[in-house]
């Protein structure tokens, strides 16, 4: 990072302009990794700064590790890369705490001064294998990509005057119970001195289980109603929760669900409507249904207007896959690994817009988020690696190229 020689004023702030390079941004990701995920060198040739080099360069071009190292001239061979990444994955916990140190080591001390409105939700990754030693490896779901079967992680993710941090990120088993891994990502924040003001929950959460740990937790919560029930047009009318979705008009209500052991929770049900206006080449009224505690919301349009902030954490999802190197390895925890940095990648983007590229001004920074995109800084990691290591531009061929083409052909 270098000091440029002409400062200026900006409403009274004297203002100095700084530049920034590749190299300094791939020092400080590599440090940053380095540091929380212990790494150390595997061998001579195999250092922890040559494996972050493949693993960047995976990750920008969105291919596996194995074709990373071979596009890099003087990288270590595919076996010895492989053999280094499972010496950094000896164990899932101990991993998924050196996951979640380098995802919070620079969250900025203002998200710990006051309490933080919290998204959780889960993110799927396709898997089309078996399962490498047991079959809680997996996670079903709805079928997606050619498959039902999926490695699935849950985050928890806070939205900052527009700026997306991932806080915590733990995995998914299947047939875990939901609450569990909300207990895990609470606890995790707790650990990191994040209070929470309000969780906003996706629909999956919608559960007995969940919503009676939450209010012995006295964690408020915001999430939408699955409909169940009769339907509209059913002789007998509505049921369940879709006497909510036929009404008309917004409004308040309260609701008391029942699982199947006979466990019951109560929450409170908002129903806003509003108008499609042609939106998704829809017309007529659309119907709402939300669930809250221990809130006091001041209309249905708050309501609607605070859920949809934790559609932020389906932008960071879609960043995420964006910067995820690909494998088509059994392991589970190597691609907690990859899932993992590629998280981590991302924070380190919303870093630099918040504590370097943004404008300092009176009242709150100015984010310029057109000065470096995610995807420009990912490739900024690959030239970096391909500086270092070279860039493989040849190949063996059992026949010359063609020296000269015409019009009628090769000659």
């Amino acid at each position: 990072m270098t000091l440029a020689q002409d400062p200026f004023q900006d409403g009274g702030l004297r203002i100095m302009h700084y530049t920034i390079n590749r190299s300094a941004v791939h020092e400080h990701a590599a440090g940053l990794l380095k540091s929380c995920l212990c790494l150390t060198d595997f061998s001579p040739n195999c250092t922890a700064r040559v494996l972050l080099h493949v693993l960047f360069a995976a990750c920008a071009r969105l291919c596996s590790v194995s074709a990373a190292c071979w596009s890099l001239a003087t990288a270590p061979s595919r076996e010895t890369i492989r053999q280094a990444v499972l010496a950094a994955v000896t164990a899932r916990d101990a991993l998924l705490r050196r996951l979640n140190r380098a995802l919070t080591v620079e969250v900025p001390r203002v998200l710990r001064r006051r309490p933080q409105p919290v998204a959780i939700d889960l993110v799927l990754v396709p898997y089309h294998g078996q399962p490498m030693v047991d079959p809680s490896e997996v996670f079903r779901s709805q079928a997606r990509d050619g498959t039902s079967h999926f490695h699935a992680y849950a985050t928890a993710h806070v939205n900052y005057r527009g700026q997306r941090f991932t806080l915590a990120l733990t995995t998914v088993e299947r047939g875990e119970k939901m609450q569990e891994e909300v207990k895990r990502l609470l606890r995790h924040l707790s650990r990191l001195g994040v209070a929470v003001r309000m969780l906003l929950l996706a629909r999956g959460f919608w559960s007995v289980a969940v919503i009676r740990y939450l209010q012995a937790a006295r964690k408020p919560f915001l999430m939408p109603v699955i409909l169940r029930g009769r339907k509209a047009d059913h002789p007998q009318g509505p049921s369940g929760t879709r006497v909510f979705a036929v009404r008309k008009r917004g409004g308040w209500d309260e609701y008391t669900l029942t699982a199947s052991d006979g466990h019951q929770a109560r929450v409170s049900v908002c129903i806003h409507c509003r108008n499609y206006n042609g939106q998704w080449n829809r017309h007529g009224r659309q119907t709402l249904v939300y669930a809250f505690w221990k809130l006091e919301p001041t209309s249905t349009h708050w309501v609607r207007e605070t859920y949809r902030k934790r559609f932020a954490i389906e932008t960071s999802y879609r960043q995420m896959h964006q910067g995820r190197a690909r494998t088509c390895t059994r392991n589970p925890l190597v691609r907690m690994l990859l899932v993992g940095i590629a998280l981590v990648l991302r924070n380190v983007w919303v870093w630099l817009h918040y504590a370097v590229l943004s404008t300092p001004r009176r009242g709150s920074r100015r984010f310029n988020l057109d000065r470096l995109t995610l995807q420009t800084m990912l490739l900024w990691l690959l030239h970096q690696a391909e500086e270092e290591l070279g860039c493989r531009d040849e190949l063996h061929a059992e026949r010359p190229m063609l020296q000269e083409v015409t019009s009628g052909g090769a000659t």
